[in-house]
């Protein structure tokens, strides 16, 4: 742990990459773990924009378990000792796979959602945009919303499989990987691309990776350090730098 420490304080321009398991903390279970939501629902169905457009249904019954409760959900210590790691200025971005809005709800303010975010949904039909809350108030009334204006299907800006990434978002997660001189990555497996390029768009340039995640990942052999406990390693970062 203190090899971690050093190499936070020594560092100028540090990037973090942030997957489904820093929020299983939150009571928000991740994709691909023992107890994920593929064992659970179709990975198929669930996250396919062909199918979304053929039986939204699906999507939108089985979300209300884990996007459209999120109002519930509170940032667990990784998130908040994120949080004030950048407000003391040690972290440049903080770059998430996650859709869960967590890492904003902790006060973090420069994240790039690179497969996008339930906070804004929009007509497929007329590209009217509803809000996150609206949405919650149309599904305690129906099973699947639909545009008020011209009753078109509505889909929340989330990246689904069969869809390009948000360009925007994607390029400042490139920016900000090839300018970084520490890349951490914390609960992700890194196996979804694009994202999981970005940490050797980070190594090609010289910076030192460190991964943090309960299973291994294929870069696991780049990675300076390594540590399988989340919890362990962010209760440890959350007393030394809240105590320095």
């Amino acid at each position: 742990m203190q090899r971690l420490i050093e190499l936070l304080e020594s560092s100028k321009n540090i990037v973090f990459l942030s997957g489904a398991g820093i929020s299983t903390f939150s009571g928000i279970p991740d994709f691909r773990g023992s107890n994920g939501l593929y064992k659970k629902y179709d990975a198929n169905k669930i996250f396919d924009i062909d199918y979304f457009r053929k039986d939204p249904a699906y999507f939108y019954t089985h979300a209300r378990d884990f996007i459209y409760n999120l109002d519930t959900k509170e940032p667990n210590i990784i998130h908040k000792t994120l949080s004030h790691l950048e407000k003391e200025g040690q972290i440049k971005a903080i770059i998430t796979q996650n859709i869960d809005m967590l890492h904003q709800k902790a006060g973090s303010l420069n994240v790039i959602e690179i497969h996008g975010s339930p906070a804004n949904h929009r007509c497929l039909s007329c590209n009217r945009n509803y809000s996150y809350v609206e949405i919650c108030d149309m599904l305690l009334k129906e099973e699947v919303p639909h545009c008020s204006e011209c009753s078109g299907l509505i889909k929340p800006d989330i990246t689904f499989f069969g869809e390009m990434l948000d360009e925007d978002a994607f390029t400042k997660a490139v920016d900000a990987s090839s300018d970084a001189d520490l890349f951490v990555v914390i609960g992700s497996s890194l196996v979804v691309q694009p994202a999981a390029s970005l940490p050797m768009l980070s190594l090609k340039t010289g910076a030192k990776l460190v991964i943090i995640n309960n299973m291994s990942t294929p870069l696991d052999v780049y990675a300076y350090l390594k540590y399988d406990e989340l919890g362990d390693v962010f209760n440890y970062l959350s007393d030394y730098f809240r105590e320095r």
